[in-house]
């Protein structure tokens, strides 16, 4: 008998519920997919601000689910287990969603999980691709998190062997856009300005990428100070700023070093499968790099669609599925929102 799995995201400025059905076979089919954003009540202030983000998840859950059960066709009584994000995240807003996927587990009287975002990241990778090879090796790329895990069990066996040592690649690309006076989520504008750009005009540095480094971390704060000081001198020389070709330039670092390292750290590991996710795998060099080195090395690519790649309840659903598939003991109804909850912690 198929199950219903709903699952709730408010880890930082999306409020997302998901609905999937868990299959007798083990398959995951999406049935639902509802989100509401906040990020254009944050764009004035050039970041995500905490307390304006959990406001936005109390004001937008209950309606964000409503719609997910109407675009699904089902009640809520159809429901059989509740998957939420307890974390990593902003804390107010995990609380805001944790709090609510326990009042609809009570009130349903349905089993609680909750489960890890990182994760989530890659399990949404199973609404649209199918069954995840084990291992496989999995890149996460959003705006607080750039990590390379190997992945030997989605339900509960993810192991880290890199991460970004200061800023994640997608907080570069949104205090890079800051200083090329684009707009805020930095990440479309950069992407689309690019594609008008010349990657290789500018030089820009290859963090981390030398002998003594760590071969799997990252950093990328060096990269976005580079792109301020050469900015800050062309505009003290009176020059116009190229700004196509500086956001082509540092594009095309941070895909370079993203990809190096993963096909590496495949290769290097025997690993045959290369799972992209997070939000800014929906950038365009990135996956049309990763696509080229991945080909010249002989591992499968898989990148979901870019609507799954950022924050999303489908995500939490999808994995939520896999846990229970797993027959994980479900979370009790008094359990905390952890805002540094490490990717090995798949559930609680």
């Amino acid at each position: 008998m198929s199950r219903i799995i709903m699952g709730i995201e408010s880890s930082c400025d999306e409020t997302g519920v998901g609905l999937v059905r868990l299959h007798d076979d083990g398959r995951v089919e999406l049935l639902a997919d509802q989100v509401a954003s906040s990020v254009e009540q944050h764009a004035r202030f050039g970041g995500v601000v905490p307390e304006v983000a959990s406001r936005a998840h109390l004001e937008a859950m209950v309606p964000t689910a409503n719609r997910a059960f109407a675009t699904a066709g089902l009640a809520l009584s159809d429901v059989d287990a509740i998957a939420v994000t307890a974390g990593p995240g902003l804390a107010g807003a995990l609380l805001v969603g944790v709090s609510a996927a326990k009042a609809y587990a009570a009130a349903l009287d349905v089993p609680l999980y909750g489960v890890n975002h990182l994760a989530g990241h890659i399990a949404v990778d199973t609404l649209e691709h199918g069954p995840l090879p084990t291992p496989c090796l999995a890149l996460l790329v959003s705006g607080g998190h750039s990590q390379l895990l190997r992945v030997d069990d989605i339900s509960g066996a993810i192991t880290e062997l890199g991460s970004t040592v200061d800023d994640a690649a997608g907080e570069a690309y949104d205090k890079v856009a800051r200083v090329l006076g684009l707009p805020y989520p930095g990440g479309p504008p950069i992407d689309k300005a690019a594609k008008q750009g010349n990657p290789s005009a500018i030089a820009f540095p290859r963090g981390m990428t030398g002998p003594r480094d760590a071969k799997y971390d990252f950093s990328f704060s060096g990269l976005k100070t580079a792109v301020a000081r050469w900015v800050e001198g062309a505009e003290r020389r009176g020059e116009e700023v190229p700004v196509n070709d500086v956001a082509a330039s540092f594009q095309e670092a941070v895909a370079d070093v993203l990809t190096a390292k993963a096909v590496r750290a495949a290769t290097e590991s025997g690993i045959g499968t290369l799972v992209i996710s997070g939000g800014v795998a929906a950038n365009s060099r990135l996956s049309e790099l990763a696509r080229e080195r991945c080909e010249a090395a002989g591992i499968e690519l898989r990148v979901p669609r870019p609507r799954l790649c950022t924050d999303n309840g489908a995500m939490i659903a999808a994995l939520g599925a896999h846990v229970v598939a797993a027959g994980a003991k479900p979370s009790s109804l008094d359990i905390s929102a952890n805002p540094a909850l490490p990717v090995e912690v798949v559930s609680l």
